[in-house]
């Protein structure tokens, strides 16, 4: 399944009809509601989806956005906060995002599980990548220091994840929807990859809770050398709900259009995500439509089991 994020241009409108015009007139037929949006969006979106003019194939946490949130800030609130009011903000966001999906008839909701206090750890080695030392001396040894000491902290912050997920196993069962984890950009983010594996392992019984593979995001600790892309997500396939999609210009400028960065195995990597998972495109407000039409044709081309059923690659308005 294909779809498109309402992050492109969720930013643009104060109508939320003519945000899915926009993405129609692309050749897309299905879109992600995605974080950042204001809940003056929700009745224009609402009235397509019953007018039959738009599907959605999931939610993006949170949405709408909280009120009192004046950006686009999907990490304003963290299950992971020492502060216990964050946390429980959080939660209540989340059940109100539930809630919404019921009425989409969406099928997944993707998380963030927020962080470590290990802050801007990651973009001191993207620095070092940028700066043409990757894999030097200096350079292994503080990604080897940062991976101990991330390591170290990470216990604690999993044990309110954990709590967390197993308090929404109910209310998205009732809505008929999947919490699909997703891969994070930030190692200092939660989980690592050794803590979705535990995770994925805790849950494997709970048809409710799965993983969610954000292409730009490994790809990016990919050009870290924290992980090999291909392996983990063969590792991950599965636990797999969907995938964001989107390329990186090497190494870290990522949410770009697909086939238009520099990712060396994206044609391989996509080929093996299997055809019924949703493929949604998450790009950034800067795109621009020339490239994104250009970018769907040759996928079109490319992956044509991908959409099968869907009216793709024609723009209606």
């Amino acid at each position: 399944m294909l779809s498109f994020s309402t992050c492109w241009n969720s930013s643009k409108y104060h109508d939320g009809a003519k945000l899915i015009d926009e993405i129609r007139e692309l050749g897309f037929d299905t879109v992600e509601l995605s974080h950042g949006m204001t809940v003056s969006l929700l009745p224009g979106i609402k009235e397509a989806y019953d007018k039959g003019r738009i599907k959605v194939s999931g939610l993006h946490n949170f949405f709408p956005s909280p009120v009192e949130v004046m950006v686009d800030a999907p990490d304003c609130y963290e299950f992971t906060s020492y502060r216990k009011h964050e946390r429980e903000r959080a939660l209540n966001l989340t059940l109100r995002t539930i809630e919404t999906a019921a009425k989409f008839d969406a099928k997944y909701l993707v998380l963030h599980m927020g962080s470590t206090t290990l802050n801007k750890r990651t973009k001191q080695l993207e620095d070092m990548v940028v700066a043409g030392e990757l894999n030097s001396r200096d350079y292994v040894k503080k990604k080897i220091d940062f991976i101990k000491k991330r390591e170290a902290t990470g216990r604690r912050h999993m044990e309110r994840i954990i709590p967390v997920l197993d308090s929404l196993i109910e209310p998205a069962k009732e809505a008929g929807i999947v919490l699909a984890v997703e891969s994070r950009s930030h190692y200092e983010q939660m989980p690592s990859e050794r803590e979705m594996v535990e995770l994925m392992e805790h849950f494997a019984d709970c048809p409710q809770i799965g993983y969610w593979h954000d292409f730009g995001h490994v790809q990016r600790k990919h050009n870290l050398d924290l992980l090999d892309h291909r392996q983990w997500l063969e590792k991950m396939l599965p636990h797999l709900v969907g995938c964001h999609v989107h390329d990186v210009e090497y190494p870290t400028r990522d949410h770009r259009v697909p086939f238009q960065g520099h990712m060396k195995d994206f044609v391989e990597l996509i080929k093996l995500v299997p055809a019924e998972k949703p493929l949604v495109w998450e790009l950034s407000p800067g795109r621009r439509p020339t490239h994104i039409r250009r970018a769907l044709k040759q996928w079109i081309e490319t992956f044509p089991d991908t959409f099968e059923g869907q009216n793709i690659g024609n723009p209606t308005d």
